[in-house]
């Protein structure tokens, strides 16, 4: 489970899941060398910075950005993602290769649309420790968005109008939900129910009744994309967090048995400045790192490791207690 949200010059996601994986904020330069399973390596490329992990020297990246501000996001697709066998007219590129892929070559959605209709995703794991994601994609950069789906037919392209994602069901199906809702407002309503009935808004927000708050994807989608679509804030890093933060999972509120689904991150690009932000469930700080150009040259991956304070609030000379 996961949401992913382009607003404005900001791309970001939370990452819903019932554990952690050991991520950390990882930089790939120039010159880092992309050893592809079925295409050629590619030894110079646009930098990038995401968060992701590190298996044999080999970024697995969540959700990533380049140097020209291009952003991709893989989410949860569970039951519909469909891998096909290698295809010998078409460049054949695994799931968690063309996150690295697609931002080392292309540096608009526009660039990424095209290439992206020379590939097929095929079906062949990271490891044997690590099988096959079931995943689809949030592609955007400051212009718009779309969306990667690898269904039983081909690979799809879709091109994505709310400026957001989540995961089931397949993103038409999402897009024609919305017209369930096509009556909600975030202005103060009208009485349309009765003439003859004396009705009154009794509280602010009246116009978004019917707006769903589970936790579904469905529902997230639907929630999500009011509020972006509604959104007066200045668009900036804590707009977008308040936007993810509408979505969050709390940790208890989706149970899997005896675990927990949660929001374990949430992370939003600058795509102009390029600094990657992002805030762990523990922490309510946010953190940033900076795809400064002092990372783009060598050949070797640079890792920081997430901060996790729990109560950072309670350490320091600036916590003040008055009677």
């Amino acid at each position: 489970m996961c949401t992913a949200i382009l607003h404005g010059s900001f791309a970001g996601r939370n990452l819903d899941v019932d554990c952690e994986y050991g991520e950390s904020v990882i930089i790939v330069p120039k010159n880092y060398p992309f050893v592809f399973r079925k295409i050629e390596p590619v030894t110079s490329h646009y930098a990038m910075i995401g968060m992701g992990i590190i298996r044999e020297n080999y970024p697995l990246y969540f959700d990533a950005a380049n140097e020209c501000g291009l952003y991709c996001a893989g989410l949860n697709y569970l039951g519909n993602a469909k891998y096909s066998p290698v295809i010998s007219d078409r460049k054949c590129i695994t799931p968690y290769e063309l996150i690295p892929y697609i931002l080392s070559s292309c540096s608009t959605v526009k660039e990424a649309e095209y290439e992206l209709q020379r590939i097929s995703l095929a079906d062949i794991p990271f490891s044997a420790d690590i099988p096959l994601a079931e995943l689809h994609f949030f592609i955007a950069d400051r212009t718009g968005s779309i969306v990667v789906e690898p269904d039983a037919d081909g690979l799809k392209v879709y091109e994505n109008p709310t400026g957001v994602l989540t995961n089931n069901p397949p993103f038409p199906i999402q897009l024609f939900n919305l017209n369930n809702y096509m009556s909600l407002t975030s202005e103060a309503p009208e009485n349309r129910f009765s003439a003859s009935l004396s009705l009154s808004r009794y509280s602010f927000g009246m116009g978004a009744l019917g707006l769903p708050g589970d936790l579904s994807s469905q529902s997230r989608f639907v929630r999500a994309a009011f509020h972006r679509a509604n959104s007066a804030s200045s668009v900036n890093l804590a707009d977008i967090m308040h936007l993810l933060d509408s979505v969050a999972m709390p940790k208890g509120s989706v149970r899997l048995g005896c675990r927990f689904e949660y929001t374990e991150y949430t992370s939003a690009v600058d795509l102009t400045r390029l600094i990657y932000s992002y805030r762990t469930y523990e922490s309510p700080i946010t953190y940033a790192v900076r795809l400064s150009e002092e990372y783009w040259s060598g050949e070797k991956l640079f890792s920081c490791e997430l901060k996790r304070e729990k109560e950072p609030y309670l350490s320091g000379s600036s916590y003040n207690m008055f009677s």
